[in-house]
Protein backbone atom coordinates (compact mmCIF):
# COMPACT_ATOMS: atom_id res chain seq x y z
CA UNK A 1 0.00 0.00 0.00
CA UNK A 2 1.54 3.23 -0.71
CA UNK A 3 0.49 6.81 0.35
CA UNK A 4 1.16 10.02 -2.08
CA UNK A 5 1.57 12.97 0.24
CA UNK A 6 3.22 16.44 -0.89
CA UNK A 7 4.58 18.40 1.94
CA UNK A 8 5.36 22.24 1.64
CA UNK A 9 9.03 23.04 1.57
CA UNK A 10 8.34 25.54 5.23
CA UNK A 11 6.98 23.95 8.19
CA UNK A 12 3.47 25.43 8.81
CA UNK A 13 2.06 27.41 12.13
CA UNK A 14 0.66 26.08 15.06
CA UNK A 15 -1.94 27.87 14.40
CA UNK A 16 -2.33 26.30 10.77
CA UNK A 17 -4.25 23.21 9.51
CA UNK A 18 -2.72 20.70 9.55
CA UNK A 19 -2.61 18.63 5.26
CA UNK A 20 -5.69 17.12 4.26
CA UNK A 21 -2.81 13.89 3.22
CA UNK A 22 -2.06 13.54 7.24
CA UNK A 23 -5.68 12.06 7.20
CA UNK A 24 -5.16 8.60 5.39
CA UNK A 25 -1.60 8.18 7.01
CA UNK A 26 -3.13 8.29 10.26
CA UNK A 27 -5.73 5.57 9.20
CA UNK A 28 -2.79 3.42 7.52
CA UNK A 29 -0.61 3.50 10.98
CA UNK A 30 -4.08 3.37 13.35
CA UNK A 31 -4.66 -0.20 10.89
CA UNK A 32 -0.71 -1.51 11.67
CA UNK A 33 -1.14 -0.62 15.35
CA UNK A 34 -4.63 -2.68 15.55
CA UNK A 35 -2.92 -5.57 13.66
CA UNK A 36 -0.03 -5.44 16.19
CA UNK A 37 -2.12 -5.66 19.23
CA UNK A 38 -4.53 -8.67 17.76
CA UNK A 39 -1.14 -10.25 17.41
CA UNK A 40 -0.05 -9.86 20.81
CA UNK A 41 -4.27 -10.80 22.34
CA UNK A 42 -4.07 -13.86 20.82
CA UNK A 43 -4.25 -14.40 17.12
CA UNK A 44 -0.67 -15.99 16.70
CA UNK A 45 -0.43 -16.85 12.94
CA UNK A 46 2.04 -15.48 11.34
CA UNK A 47 2.15 -13.19 8.26
CA UNK A 48 3.92 -14.35 4.85
CA UNK A 49 7.24 -13.21 4.93
CA UNK A 50 9.79 -13.56 2.09
CA UNK A 51 12.57 -15.96 3.04
CA UNK A 52 16.05 -15.64 2.09
CA UNK A 53 17.19 -17.40 -1.15
CA UNK A 54 17.90 -21.25 0.24
CA UNK A 55 16.83 -20.79 3.52
CA UNK A 56 14.92 -23.88 4.42
CA UNK A 57 11.76 -24.48 6.32
CA UNK A 58 12.50 -25.57 9.27
CA UNK A 59 11.21 -29.43 9.96
CA UNK A 60 8.84 -30.12 12.64
CA UNK A 61 9.85 -33.72 13.51
CA UNK A 62 12.94 -35.54 13.03
CA UNK A 63 12.00 -39.40 13.01
CA UNK A 64 14.17 -42.44 12.90
CA UNK A 65 13.89 -45.67 13.28
CA UNK A 66 16.42 -48.74 15.01
CA UNK A 67 17.12 -50.95 12.25
CA UNK A 68 19.25 -53.95 14.15
CA UNK A 69 17.03 -55.55 16.77
CA UNK A 70 13.43 -55.64 16.99
CA UNK A 71 12.02 -54.59 20.26
CA UNK A 72 9.18 -56.96 20.33
CA UNK A 73 7.94 -59.72 18.47
CA UNK A 74 3.82 -60.45 18.16
CA UNK A 75 2.26 -63.77 16.71
CA UNK A 76 1.86 -63.95 12.93
CA UNK A 77 -2.49 -63.84 13.80
CA UNK A 78 -1.47 -60.54 15.86
CA UNK A 79 -4.87 -59.29 14.56
CA UNK A 80 -7.22 -61.72 15.05
CA UNK A 81 -11.32 -61.71 15.01
CA UNK A 82 -14.14 -63.16 17.22
CA UNK A 83 -17.64 -64.10 16.29
CA UNK A 84 -20.26 -63.40 19.17
CA UNK A 85 -23.08 -66.54 19.41
CA UNK A 86 -25.89 -64.48 18.75
CA UNK A 87 -25.52 -65.01 15.45
CA UNK A 88 -27.56 -68.31 16.25
CA UNK A 89 -30.13 -66.04 17.56
CA UNK A 90 -30.93 -63.96 14.73
CA UNK A 91 -29.95 -66.54 12.25
CA UNK A 92 -26.92 -64.60 10.49
CA UNK A 93 -25.24 -68.26 11.13
CA UNK A 94 -27.15 -69.50 8.31
CA UNK A 95 -25.08 -66.85 6.08
CA UNK A 96 -21.68 -67.58 6.95
CA UNK A 97 -21.07 -69.64 3.76
CA UNK A 98 -21.60 -65.79 1.79
CA UNK A 99 -19.02 -66.02 -1.08
CA UNK A 100 -18.83 -62.28 -0.37
CA UNK A 101 -18.28 -62.49 3.80
CA UNK A 102 -15.76 -65.49 2.72
CA UNK A 103 -13.67 -63.31 0.61
CA UNK A 104 -13.89 -60.13 3.12
CA UNK A 105 -12.60 -62.78 5.99
CA UNK A 106 -9.95 -64.24 4.08
CA UNK A 107 -8.57 -60.33 2.99
CA UNK A 108 -7.94 -60.74 7.10
CA UNK A 109 -6.09 -64.46 7.32
CA UNK A 110 -4.04 -65.88 8.65
CA UNK A 111 -5.73 -65.33 11.92
CA UNK A 112 -7.77 -66.50 15.17
CA UNK A 113 -11.77 -66.58 14.70
CA UNK A 114 -12.59 -66.89 18.26
CA UNK A 115 -16.68 -67.93 18.63
CA UNK A 116 -17.86 -66.36 22.25
CA UNK A 117 -18.89 -63.81 23.78
CA UNK A 118 -21.60 -63.04 26.55
CA UNK A 119 -23.84 -65.40 25.14
CA UNK A 120 -21.09 -68.19 25.57
CA UNK A 121 -22.22 -69.50 29.13
CA UNK A 122 -25.51 -70.27 27.92
CA UNK A 123 -24.60 -72.28 24.66
CA UNK A 124 -25.81 -75.66 24.60
CA UNK A 125 -24.70 -78.15 22.15
CA UNK A 126 -27.16 -80.95 20.87
CA UNK A 127 -26.27 -83.42 18.23
CA UNK A 128 -29.03 -83.23 15.66
CA UNK A 129 -28.84 -82.71 12.22
CA UNK A 130 -32.02 -80.53 11.64
CA UNK A 131 -34.18 -79.85 15.14
CA UNK A 132 -36.97 -78.64 13.11
CA UNK A 133 -37.64 -82.00 11.44
CA UNK A 134 -37.09 -84.03 15.11
CA UNK A 135 -40.18 -81.60 16.75
CA UNK A 136 -42.26 -83.20 13.97
CA UNK A 137 -42.91 -79.99 12.65
CA UNK A 138 -41.64 -76.36 10.97
CA UNK A 139 -40.41 -74.30 13.50
CA UNK A 140 -40.95 -70.74 13.31
CA UNK A 141 -37.98 -69.61 10.87
CA UNK A 142 -39.81 -72.79 8.70
CA UNK A 143 -39.58 -70.78 5.47
CA UNK A 144 -36.24 -69.01 5.61
CA UNK A 145 -34.12 -72.24 6.41
CA UNK A 146 -36.01 -74.18 3.93
CA UNK A 147 -34.71 -71.67 1.29
CA UNK A 148 -31.51 -71.56 2.35
CA UNK A 149 -31.85 -75.67 2.35
CA UNK A 150 -32.56 -75.12 -1.01
CA UNK A 151 -29.74 -72.45 -2.10
CA UNK A 152 -27.14 -75.41 -0.26
CA UNK A 153 -28.53 -77.93 -2.26
CA UNK A 154 -28.44 -76.15 -5.86
CA UNK A 155 -26.52 -73.07 -5.57
CA UNK A 156 -23.26 -74.26 -3.61
CA UNK A 157 -19.92 -73.60 -5.48
CA UNK A 158 -17.07 -76.09 -4.46
CA UNK A 159 -13.87 -73.60 -4.36
CA UNK A 160 -11.65 -75.07 -6.07
CA UNK A 161 -8.28 -74.46 -3.88
CA UNK A 162 -10.56 -75.69 -0.28
CA UNK A 163 -13.16 -77.76 -1.71
CA UNK A 164 -15.33 -74.84 0.00
CA UNK A 165 -19.08 -74.71 0.43
CA UNK A 166 -19.75 -71.48 -0.85
CA UNK A 167 -23.18 -69.85 -1.21
CA UNK A 168 -24.55 -67.16 -3.97
CA UNK A 169 -27.54 -66.42 -1.64
CA UNK A 170 -30.30 -64.34 -3.52
CA UNK A 171 -31.34 -60.58 -2.94
CA UNK A 172 -35.21 -61.97 -1.69
CA UNK A 173 -33.69 -64.37 1.21
CA UNK A 174 -31.03 -61.66 2.35
CA UNK A 175 -33.70 -58.96 2.49
CA UNK A 176 -36.20 -61.28 4.92
CA UNK A 177 -32.83 -62.21 7.05
CA UNK A 178 -32.50 -58.84 7.54
CA UNK A 179 -35.97 -57.91 8.89
CA UNK A 180 -35.33 -61.05 11.24
CA UNK A 181 -32.47 -59.62 12.77
CA UNK A 182 -33.51 -56.28 12.84
CA UNK A 183 -36.44 -57.96 14.96
CA UNK A 184 -34.32 -59.91 17.18
CA UNK A 185 -31.88 -57.10 17.31
CA UNK A 186 -34.32 -55.30 19.96
CA UNK A 187 -34.27 -58.57 21.90
CA UNK A 188 -30.03 -58.98 21.96
CA UNK A 189 -30.45 -55.73 23.09
CA UNK A 190 -32.94 -55.96 25.74
CA UNK A 191 -31.08 -59.16 27.28
CA UNK A 192 -27.77 -57.05 27.42
CA UNK A 193 -28.95 -54.17 29.21
CA UNK A 194 -31.03 -56.52 31.67
CA UNK A 195 -28.05 -58.71 31.84
CA UNK A 196 -30.30 -61.84 31.62
CA UNK A 197 -29.85 -63.93 28.24
CA UNK A 198 -31.67 -67.13 27.27
CA UNK A 199 -30.54 -70.21 26.22
CA UNK A 200 -28.62 -71.08 23.02
CA UNK A 201 -28.87 -74.17 21.61
CA UNK A 202 -26.10 -75.13 18.56
CA UNK A 203 -26.40 -77.87 16.70
CA UNK A 204 -24.14 -79.75 14.85
CA UNK A 205 -25.66 -78.49 11.74
CA UNK A 206 -24.69 -75.22 12.80
CA UNK A 207 -21.52 -76.04 14.05
CA UNK A 208 -20.28 -77.68 10.87
CA UNK A 209 -21.70 -74.38 9.14
CA UNK A 210 -19.37 -72.25 11.45
CA UNK A 211 -16.09 -74.31 11.08
CA UNK A 212 -16.57 -74.16 7.21
CA UNK A 213 -16.99 -70.84 7.48
CA UNK A 214 -13.43 -70.98 9.70
CA UNK A 215 -11.64 -73.50 6.91
CA UNK A 216 -12.25 -71.56 3.97
CA UNK A 217 -11.46 -68.48 5.20
CA UNK A 218 -7.90 -69.46 6.28
CA UNK A 219 -8.96 -69.04 10.30
CA UNK A 220 -8.15 -70.91 13.28
CA UNK A 221 -11.26 -71.18 15.18
CA UNK A 222 -10.90 -70.78 19.07
CA UNK A 223 -14.28 -72.22 20.77
CA UNK A 224 -15.23 -70.78 24.32
CA UNK A 225 -17.40 -73.28 26.02
CA UNK A 226 -19.91 -72.74 28.26
CA UNK A 227 -18.12 -72.47 31.59
CA UNK A 228 -22.03 -71.94 33.64
CA UNK A 229 -23.11 -75.54 33.62
CA UNK A 230 -22.42 -76.35 37.30
CA UNK A 231 -22.76 -78.87 39.40
CA UNK A 232 -24.65 -78.90 43.11
CA UNK A 233 -20.83 -78.51 44.60
CA UNK A 234 -20.32 -75.66 42.26
CA UNK A 235 -17.85 -77.51 39.77
CA UNK A 236 -18.13 -77.46 36.38
CA UNK A 237 -20.49 -79.68 34.85
CA UNK A 238 -18.73 -80.74 31.41
CA UNK A 239 -21.66 -83.16 29.62
CA UNK A 240 -22.13 -80.95 26.92
CA UNK A 241 -18.82 -79.77 26.40
CA UNK A 242 -17.86 -83.69 26.05
CA UNK A 243 -20.34 -84.27 23.51
CA UNK A 244 -19.50 -81.15 21.54
CA UNK A 245 -16.15 -82.44 21.72
CA UNK A 246 -16.68 -85.95 20.58
CA UNK A 247 -18.50 -84.92 17.51
CA UNK A 248 -16.07 -82.16 16.97
CA UNK A 249 -12.90 -84.81 16.92
CA UNK A 250 -15.34 -87.41 14.78
CA UNK A 251 -15.18 -84.65 12.13
CA UNK A 252 -11.23 -83.66 12.63
CA UNK A 253 -12.32 -80.20 13.05
CA UNK A 254 -9.14 -78.33 14.14
CA UNK A 255 -10.07 -76.37 17.00
CA UNK A 256 -8.75 -74.50 20.28
CA UNK A 257 -10.99 -74.13 23.18
CA UNK A 258 -11.20 -71.75 26.06
CA UNK A 259 -14.19 -72.30 28.71
CA UNK A 260 -16.37 -68.90 29.86
CA UNK A 261 -16.15 -65.75 29.39
CA UNK A 262 -16.11 -62.67 31.64
CA UNK A 263 -16.49 -64.99 34.91
CA UNK A 264 -15.97 -61.89 37.01
CA UNK A 265 -19.81 -61.35 36.00
CA UNK A 266 -20.73 -64.45 36.54
CA UNK A 267 -22.51 -63.55 39.92
CA UNK A 268 -25.06 -60.49 38.29
CA UNK A 269 -25.41 -62.98 35.29
CA UNK A 270 -26.38 -66.36 37.22
CA UNK A 271 -26.75 -65.75 40.92
CA UNK A 272 -23.76 -67.94 41.37
CA UNK A 273 -20.10 -67.00 41.51
CA UNK A 274 -16.96 -68.92 41.04
CA UNK A 275 -13.62 -67.75 41.90
CA UNK A 276 -10.37 -67.82 40.55
CA UNK A 277 -9.33 -71.47 42.25
CA UNK A 278 -12.45 -73.00 41.22
CA UNK A 279 -11.94 -71.73 37.52
CA UNK A 280 -8.26 -73.01 37.38
CA UNK A 281 -9.72 -76.72 38.46
CA UNK A 282 -12.84 -76.45 35.67
CA UNK A 283 -9.55 -75.76 33.36
CA UNK A 284 -7.41 -77.79 34.56
CA UNK A 285 -10.55 -80.68 33.99
CA UNK A 286 -11.26 -79.32 30.77
CA UNK A 287 -7.52 -80.02 29.82
CA UNK A 288 -7.86 -83.66 30.92
CA UNK A 289 -10.99 -84.03 28.66
CA UNK A 290 -8.95 -82.74 25.94
CA UNK A 291 -6.03 -84.97 26.20
CA UNK A 292 -7.55 -88.86 25.69
CA UNK A 293 -8.93 -87.34 22.34
CA UNK A 294 -6.40 -88.20 19.77
CA UNK A 295 -6.68 -84.73 17.88
CA UNK A 296 -6.97 -82.47 21.07
CA UNK A 297 -4.30 -84.18 23.47
CA UNK A 298 -1.95 -81.57 22.28
CA UNK A 299 -4.54 -78.55 21.46
CA UNK A 300 -4.17 -75.18 22.25
CA UNK A 301 -6.40 -73.80 25.58
CA UNK A 302 -6.30 -70.00 26.48
CA UNK A 303 -8.07 -68.15 29.08
CA UNK A 304 -9.89 -67.34 31.79
CA UNK A 305 -11.77 -64.19 29.58
CA UNK A 306 -11.87 -61.50 32.26
CA UNK A 307 -13.45 -58.60 32.36
CA UNK A 308 -11.80 -55.05 32.84
CA UNK A 309 -8.52 -55.60 35.62
CA UNK A 310 -10.28 -54.02 38.37
CA UNK A 311 -9.52 -54.66 42.03
CA UNK A 312 -12.05 -57.99 42.57
CA UNK A 313 -11.16 -59.05 38.78
CA UNK A 314 -7.16 -58.80 39.61
CA UNK A 315 -8.17 -60.65 42.84
CA UNK A 316 -10.12 -63.77 40.39
CA UNK A 317 -7.26 -63.88 37.76
CA UNK A 318 -4.57 -63.66 40.85
CA UNK A 319 -6.50 -67.28 41.93
CA UNK A 320 -6.53 -68.86 38.54
CA UNK A 321 -3.08 -68.30 38.19
CA UNK A 322 -2.39 -70.25 41.21
CA UNK A 323 -3.77 -73.42 39.79
CA UNK A 324 -3.68 -73.23 36.44
CA UNK A 325 -0.90 -70.84 34.78
CA UNK A 326 0.87 -73.53 33.75
CA UNK A 327 -2.23 -74.82 32.31
CA UNK A 328 -3.05 -72.26 29.68
CA UNK A 329 -1.30 -71.64 26.56
CA UNK A 330 -1.89 -68.03 26.91
CA UNK A 331 -3.44 -65.52 29.29
CA UNK A 332 -6.54 -63.73 27.61
CA UNK A 333 -8.40 -60.48 29.45
CA UNK A 334 -11.36 -58.10 27.60
CA UNK A 335 -11.54 -54.45 27.54
CA UNK A 336 -14.46 -52.10 26.06
CA UNK A 337 -12.97 -48.08 25.96
CA UNK A 338 -16.40 -46.04 26.07
CA UNK A 339 -20.07 -46.43 27.36
CA UNK A 340 -21.95 -47.04 23.87
CA UNK A 341 -25.09 -45.07 24.84
CA UNK A 342 -23.09 -41.69 25.94
CA UNK A 343 -20.44 -41.32 23.35
CA UNK A 344 -19.81 -38.43 20.95
CA UNK A 345 -17.24 -38.65 17.91
CA UNK A 346 -15.06 -36.07 19.25
CA UNK A 347 -14.70 -38.81 22.12
CA UNK A 348 -12.37 -41.17 19.81
CA UNK A 349 -9.76 -38.25 19.47
CA UNK A 350 -9.06 -37.95 23.16
CA UNK A 351 -5.72 -39.00 23.77
CA UNK A 352 -6.50 -39.61 27.45
CA UNK A 353 -9.33 -42.54 26.35
CA UNK A 354 -6.23 -43.59 23.70
CA UNK A 355 -4.04 -44.54 26.91
CA UNK A 356 -6.31 -46.00 29.12
CA UNK A 357 -5.09 -49.61 28.19
CA UNK A 358 -1.82 -48.99 29.29
CA UNK A 359 -2.50 -49.43 32.80
CA UNK A 360 -4.25 -52.02 32.02
CA UNK A 361 -1.43 -53.99 30.50
CA UNK A 362 1.08 -53.19 33.14
CA UNK A 363 -1.75 -54.93 36.02
CA UNK A 364 -2.33 -57.80 33.63
CA UNK A 365 1.24 -58.55 33.31
CA UNK A 366 2.01 -58.09 36.88
CA UNK A 367 0.26 -60.69 37.87
CA UNK A 368 1.11 -63.32 34.89
CA UNK A 369 4.30 -62.65 35.54
CA UNK A 370 4.69 -63.57 39.49
CA UNK A 371 3.31 -66.64 38.60
CA UNK A 372 4.29 -67.92 35.01
CA UNK A 373 7.37 -65.14 33.65
CA UNK A 374 7.12 -64.72 29.65
CA UNK A 375 3.78 -66.78 29.47
CA UNK A 376 1.82 -65.30 26.65
CA UNK A 377 -0.98 -62.51 27.33
CA UNK A 378 -4.00 -61.69 24.70
CA UNK A 379 -6.50 -59.35 24.45
CA UNK A 380 -9.60 -60.71 23.58
CA UNK A 381 -13.22 -58.63 22.83
CA UNK A 382 -11.94 -55.66 21.90
CA UNK A 383 -14.63 -53.38 21.38
CA UNK A 384 -14.54 -49.35 21.20
CA UNK A 385 -17.91 -48.95 23.16
CA UNK A 386 -20.53 -50.99 24.80
CA UNK A 387 -23.87 -52.16 24.46
CA UNK A 388 -23.86 -53.34 20.94
CA UNK A 389 -22.17 -49.62 19.85
CA UNK A 390 -23.27 -47.02 18.24
CA UNK A 391 -24.95 -46.16 14.94
CA UNK A 392 -23.09 -43.72 12.93
CA UNK A 393 -20.45 -43.79 15.84
CA UNK A 394 -18.95 -47.42 16.35
CA UNK A 395 -19.05 -47.80 12.75
CA UNK A 396 -17.58 -44.91 11.30
CA UNK A 397 -13.68 -43.46 10.39
CA UNK A 398 -13.59 -42.01 13.53
CA UNK A 399 -13.57 -45.08 15.69
CA UNK A 400 -10.27 -46.12 13.01
CA UNK A 401 -8.44 -43.90 15.52
CA UNK A 402 -8.91 -46.05 18.75
CA UNK A 403 -8.84 -49.28 16.89
CA UNK A 404 -5.14 -48.19 14.80
CA UNK A 405 -3.74 -47.09 18.14
CA UNK A 406 -4.89 -50.04 20.04
CA UNK A 407 -2.81 -52.18 17.26
CA UNK A 408 0.08 -49.97 17.93
CA UNK A 409 0.26 -49.72 21.62
CA UNK A 410 -0.41 -53.34 22.15
CA UNK A 411 1.97 -55.07 19.60
CA UNK A 412 4.85 -52.43 21.58
CA UNK A 413 4.16 -53.83 24.86
CA UNK A 414 4.04 -56.98 24.08
CA UNK A 415 0.30 -58.26 23.83
CA UNK A 416 0.65 -61.57 21.94
CA UNK A 417 -2.49 -61.10 19.86
CA UNK A 418 -5.95 -58.87 19.66
CA UNK A 419 -9.52 -60.19 18.57
CA UNK A 420 -11.14 -57.51 16.94
CA UNK A 421 -15.15 -57.98 18.42
CA UNK A 422 -16.73 -59.04 16.23
CA UNK A 423 -15.97 -59.81 12.25
CA UNK A 424 -19.67 -59.75 11.81
CA UNK A 425 -22.84 -59.49 14.17
CA UNK A 426 -25.50 -57.43 15.59
CA UNK A 427 -24.52 -53.98 16.88
CA UNK A 428 -22.06 -51.59 15.07
CA UNK A 429 -18.75 -52.79 16.56
CA UNK A 430 -18.08 -54.68 13.78
CA UNK A 431 -16.11 -54.61 10.70
CA UNK A 432 -18.91 -55.66 8.03
CA UNK A 433 -22.50 -54.79 8.13
CA UNK A 434 -25.16 -56.63 7.69
CA UNK A 435 -25.40 -55.60 3.77
CA UNK A 436 -21.92 -57.48 3.81
CA UNK A 437 -20.56 -54.17 3.18
CA UNK A 438 -16.65 -53.69 4.37
CA UNK A 439 -16.13 -50.62 7.45
CA UNK A 440 -14.01 -48.14 8.15
CA UNK A 441 -12.24 -50.18 10.38
CA UNK A 442 -12.42 -53.05 7.91
CA UNK A 443 -10.36 -51.25 5.44
CA UNK A 444 -7.87 -50.15 8.39
CA UNK A 445 -7.93 -53.56 9.28
CA UNK A 446 -7.08 -55.37 5.49
CA UNK A 447 -4.19 -52.60 5.47
CA UNK A 448 -3.02 -53.62 8.60
CA UNK A 449 -3.02 -57.04 7.43
CA UNK A 450 -0.73 -56.63 3.61
CA UNK A 451 1.62 -53.90 5.56
CA UNK A 452 2.65 -54.61 8.96
CA UNK A 453 4.79 -57.82 10.14
CA UNK A 454 4.92 -59.07 13.46
CA UNK A 455 8.71 -57.35 14.15
CA UNK A 456 8.09 -54.33 16.30
CA UNK A 457 10.74 -51.12 16.15
CA UNK A 458 11.94 -48.75 18.39
CA UNK A 459 10.79 -45.09 17.46
CA UNK A 460 12.79 -42.28 17.98
CA UNK A 461 11.19 -38.70 17.72
CA UNK A 462 12.95 -35.03 17.77
CA UNK A 463 10.55 -31.61 17.62
CA UNK A 464 7.64 -33.64 19.70
CA UNK A 465 9.27 -32.91 23.48
CA UNK A 466 7.71 -30.45 25.62
CA UNK A 467 8.93 -29.35 29.24
CA UNK A 468 6.18 -31.48 31.77
CA UNK A 469 4.63 -29.32 34.13
CA UNK A 470 3.64 -30.42 37.85
CA UNK A 471 0.52 -31.81 37.86
CA UNK A 472 0.07 -32.26 34.22
CA UNK A 473 0.44 -35.33 31.95
CA UNK A 474 1.61 -35.25 28.53
CA UNK A 475 -0.50 -36.92 25.92
CA UNK A 476 1.11 -37.18 21.78
CA UNK A 477 -1.40 -36.33 19.35
CA UNK A 478 0.40 -37.61 16.84
CA UNK A 479 1.50 -41.43 17.28
CA UNK A 480 4.02 -42.87 15.17
CA UNK A 481 4.62 -46.68 15.71
CA UNK A 482 7.07 -49.00 13.21
CA UNK A 483 7.41 -52.59 12.36
CA UNK A 484 9.03 -54.60 9.59
CA UNK A 485 6.79 -55.10 6.22
CA UNK A 486 5.10 -58.17 6.42
CA UNK A 487 7.44 -60.51 4.83
CA UNK A 488 4.27 -62.01 2.65
CA UNK A 489 3.98 -59.08 1.16
CA UNK A 490 6.12 -59.64 -2.27
CA UNK A 491 5.49 -56.10 -3.21
CA UNK A 492 8.47 -54.87 -0.94
CA UNK A 493 12.00 -56.36 -0.49
CA UNK A 494 12.70 -58.06 2.89
CA UNK A 495 13.90 -55.37 5.20
CA UNK A 496 11.53 -52.70 4.40
CA UNK A 497 10.10 -50.85 7.29
CA UNK A 498 6.28 -49.18 8.05
CA UNK A 499 5.41 -46.77 9.96
CA UNK A 500 1.57 -45.84 10.84
CA UNK A 501 0.53 -42.87 11.71
CA UNK A 502 -2.38 -40.93 13.68
CA UNK A 503 -2.37 -37.66 13.77
CA UNK A 504 -5.04 -35.87 16.05
CA UNK A 505 -4.17 -32.61 15.76
CA UNK A 506 -6.33 -30.13 13.75
CA UNK A 507 -3.32 -28.98 11.61
CA UNK A 508 -1.21 -30.57 9.27
CA UNK A 509 2.14 -31.90 10.70
CA UNK A 510 5.65 -32.93 8.86
CA UNK A 511 7.84 -35.36 9.39
CA UNK A 512 11.39 -35.46 8.32
CA UNK A 513 13.00 -38.92 7.83
CA UNK A 514 16.29 -39.08 9.29
CA UNK A 515 19.33 -41.86 10.07
CA UNK A 516 18.75 -45.24 8.08
CA UNK A 517 15.73 -43.70 6.68
CA UNK A 518 17.11 -40.43 4.99
CA UNK A 519 16.72 -40.52 1.03
CA UNK A 520 14.57 -43.40 1.01
CA UNK A 521 11.97 -44.05 -1.38
CA UNK A 522 8.27 -44.13 0.55
CA UNK A 523 4.89 -45.74 -0.34
CA UNK A 524 2.30 -43.36 0.95
CA UNK A 525 -1.53 -45.78 2.07
CA UNK A 526 -3.35 -42.54 3.54
CA UNK A 527 -7.13 -43.27 4.67
CA UNK A 528 -9.39 -40.46 5.30
CA UNK A 529 -13.18 -40.16 5.20
CA UNK A 530 -15.12 -40.29 2.01
CA UNK A 531 -18.58 -38.30 1.46
CA UNK A 532 -20.01 -35.16 3.35
CA UNK A 533 -20.18 -37.12 6.95
CA UNK A 534 -16.60 -36.05 7.75
CA UNK A 535 -15.64 -38.37 10.59
CA UNK A 536 -18.96 -39.99 10.86
CA UNK A 537 -18.65 -41.53 7.42
CA UNK A 538 -19.06 -45.29 7.13
CA UNK A 539 -17.10 -44.81 3.66
CA UNK A 540 -12.98 -44.49 3.13
CA UNK A 541 -10.92 -43.20 0.23
CA UNK A 542 -7.20 -44.08 -0.20
CA UNK A 543 -4.43 -41.95 -1.42
CA UNK A 544 -8.04 -40.27 -2.44
CA UNK A 545 -9.53 -42.70 -4.23
CA UNK A 546 -12.79 -44.56 -2.52
CA UNK A 547 -12.48 -48.28 -1.31
CA UNK A 548 -15.03 -50.64 -2.27
CA UNK A 549 -15.10 -53.71 -3.59
CA UNK A 550 -15.28 -55.06 -7.32
CA UNK A 551 -18.51 -55.91 -8.79
CA UNK A 552 -16.92 -59.48 -8.82
CA UNK A 553 -17.02 -59.53 -5.15
CA UNK A 554 -13.34 -59.32 -4.89
CA UNK A 555 -11.54 -57.06 -2.68
CA UNK A 556 -9.43 -54.25 -4.52
CA UNK A 557 -5.92 -53.76 -5.14
CA UNK A 558 -4.38 -51.46 -2.28
CA UNK A 559 -2.68 -48.67 -4.48
CA UNK A 560 -0.04 -46.59 -2.73
CA UNK A 561 1.22 -43.47 -3.86
CA UNK A 562 4.73 -43.18 -4.09
CA UNK A 563 6.28 -40.23 -2.84
CA UNK A 564 10.02 -39.23 -4.07
CA UNK A 565 13.16 -39.96 -1.98
CA UNK A 566 14.08 -37.42 0.83
CA UNK A 567 10.73 -36.17 0.43
CA UNK A 568 8.62 -34.41 4.00
CA UNK A 569 6.01 -36.56 4.87
CA UNK A 570 2.98 -34.38 5.73
CA UNK A 571 0.51 -35.74 7.71
CA UNK A 572 -2.70 -33.94 6.92
CA UNK A 573 -5.14 -32.92 10.45
CA UNK A 574 -7.22 -35.71 11.83
CA UNK A 575 -6.17 -38.99 9.85
CA UNK A 576 -4.30 -41.87 10.01
CA UNK A 577 -1.96 -43.65 7.38
CA UNK A 578 0.49 -46.40 6.58
CA UNK A 579 4.02 -45.29 5.05
CA UNK A 580 6.45 -48.18 3.81
CA UNK A 581 9.97 -46.95 3.57
CA UNK A 582 11.37 -49.19 0.83
CA UNK A 583 15.14 -50.96 0.66
CA UNK A 584 16.29 -49.64 4.51
CA UNK A 585 17.89 -53.17 4.29
CA UNK A 586 17.33 -53.09 8.24
CA UNK A 587 19.07 -55.87 9.63
CA UNK A 588 16.31 -56.89 11.61
CA UNK A 589 13.79 -56.81 9.12
CA UNK A 590 15.74 -59.19 6.46
CA UNK A 591 14.81 -62.51 8.22
CA UNK A 592 11.93 -64.01 9.68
Amino acid sequence: MRVLCAFPEAMPSSNSRPPSCLAPVALFLALLLHLSLSSQAGDRRPLPVDRAPGLKEKTLILLDVSTKNPVRTVNENFLSLQLDPSIIHDGWLDFLSSKRLVTLARGLSPAFLRFGGKRTDFLQFQNLRNPAKSRGGPGPDYYLKNYEDDIVRSDVALDKQKGCKIAQHPDIMLELQREKAAQMHLVLLKEQFSNTYSNLILTARSLDKLYNFADCSGLHLIFALNALRRNPNNSWNSSSALSLLKYSASKKYNISWELGNEPNNYRTMHGRAVNGSQLGKDYIQLKSLLQPIRIYSRASLYGPNIGRPRKNVIALLDGFMKVAGSTVDAVTWQHCYIDGRVVKVMDFLKTRLLDTLSDQIRKIQKVVNTYTPGKKIWLEGVVTTSAGGTNNLSDSYAAGFLWLNTLGMLANQGIDVVIRHSFFDHGYNHLVDQNFNPLPDYWLSLLYKRLIGPKVLAVHVAGLQRKPRPGRVIRDKLRIYAHCTNHHNHNYVRGSITLFIINLHRSRKKIKLAGTLRDKLVHQYLLQPYGQEGLKSKSVQLNGQPLVMVDDGTLPELKPRPLRAGRTLVIPPVTMGFYVVKNVNALACRYR
